[in-house]
């Protein structure tokens, strides 16, 4: 399998042993920065390039995934969350990693490099790349919802919007139906 990786300076020391330990297991690694230790370098470009490789392999139908890290994670998922047909999961355990894979179909994984010994953190990724995703119909569904507000806004209904014994509850108006709305969804 191909994994694309990217981190910054917070894990630059773990993304060397990263690399070779999946050589090791047989995959294809492919590095996406940074290629030198830098204190003030930023984890978006990085990230985000690796998580765009990642969507782009699996749309030529190359099995890949990815792993962004840092120094918590946090700020790896969401810069790889922004990238359209990406679902990044922020993984702390083998439970995490595993449910990331079986129940969200998560192409990315975040760890906080820091947050973990590297055998810790090589279980996790270890774990993800192993386990399918489970395609239960549950799952697939929700994962279809995320998929179409991504696409074009589409919400499932409001439940607050049914009627009550003494009449309907006013919902919200939706954002994205607003005239003065900035959603672009041709933006991504």
């Amino acid at each position: 399998m191909r994994i694309h990786i990217a981190t910054d300076h917070a894990g630059l020391e773990f993304s060397t042993q990263l690399q070779h330990h999946l050589a090791a297991a047989g995959h294809e690694v492919v590095d996406h920065g940074p290629i030198e230790y830098d204190p003030l370098d930023d984890y978006p470009a990085f990230c985000i390039r690796a998580a765009q490789a990642v969507v782009r392999d699996q749309a030529a139908g190359i099995e890949t995934l990815g792993v962004v890290f840092g120094g918590s994670g946090n700020g790896e998922q969401i810069a790889a969350n922004k990238v359209h047909g990406v679902r990044a999961a922020l993984v702390w355990s083998i439970a995490t990693a595993e449910l990331a894979r079986e129940h969200n179909d998560a192409n990315v994984i975040a760890i906080g490099a820091r947050q973990h010994t590297f055998e810790e953190a090589a279980s996790f990724i270890d774990r993800f790349i192993a386990t399918p995703f489970s395609a239960e119909e549950r799952h697939a569904r929700r994962i279809s919802q995320l998929a179409a507000y991504e696409q074009d806004g589409t919400l499932q209904p409001d439940p607050r919007a049914a009627q009550r014994a003494d009449g309907p509850i006013q919902a919200e108006p939706d954002v994205l139906d607003a005239e003065d709305s900035s959603f672009d969804p041709e933006a991504g």
